[in-house]
């Protein structure tokens, strides 16, 4: 384990406008989840999930408070900044899957390789591996409309660790899936984030998500609640 967790947060505030109304959304946040852990965030809608993940997966920043990831002070940083470290050290598992439909299962998990300006011989590779982790070696060549949900979903597991980031964030990734194939998704997601050595933050009303998880915090008006 590093000494340092993956993630640190300490009194993180955001708020939000709509008009002329303040919206607060997060009140005071306080985390810390260590390497290799895999920990889901469970809340009714409103409670400030959304807010959280947005936050520590960089693509918005806290009005106040601070954010530590990895060891590094990334709070304050500027959307260049945040993108390049989302590109390297953060991937993405969404509830509608978000691949793109022109490309194959290939080419959509390569993509984030390609941002990093991998050579095509690494990129194959890399993407071969984690293909024949997620069950999928087979199906490379087709495409999303192609598969089932559980496939979709595998192909976007494989496609946030294909670059080994530190930290997942995975928004309602069960949501779409019926119990037998959310059931697999999750242990994948749960056998190859040890395997990569990934720090998964899962965002979920899934009450089957509690047993697979390492901890389950549940957020409550921009809190955690005890």
């Amino acid at each position: 384990m590093n000494a340092a967790p993956v993630i640190e947060m300490r009194g993180v505030v955001k708020h939000y406008r709509m008009g002329e109304t303040d919206v607060p959304a997060l009140l005071g946040i306080d985390l810390d989840i260590a390497k290799g852990a895999f920990i889901a965030v469970k809340g009714p809608s409103g409670s400030g999930k959304s807010t959280l993940l947005n936050l520590c997966g960089l693509i918005d920043v806290p009005d106040a408070g601070s954010y530590r990831l990895e060891g590094a002070d990334v709070g304050g940083l500027d959307e260049t900044a945040r993108t390049l470290i989302r590109r390297r050290r953060i991937g993405f598992v969404f509830q509608s899957y978000n691949l793109v439909p022109v490309l194959t299962v290939r080419e959509n998990v390569e993509y984030p390789l390609l941002l990093l300006g991998l050579s095509a011989a690494e990129r194959a590779a890399r993407v071969a591996e984690i293909l024949a982790q997620v069950g999928l070696a087979d199906y490379a060549g087709r495409r999303p409309d192609q598969l089932s949900g559980g496939q979709r979903q595998r192909v976007a597991i494989a496609r946030a660790l294909v670059k080994s980031p530190a930290l997942v964030i995975a928004d309602e990734p069960t949501a779409n899936l019926d119990s037998v194939t959310a059931s697999r998704v999750v242990d994948l997601m749960r056998d190859l984030g040890a395997r990569h050595a990934a720090t998964f933050l899962i965002a979920t009303h899934d009450e089957r998500m509690s047993a697979h998880c390492d901890e389950v915090r549940v957020m409550g008006d921009g809190r955690f609640e005890d």
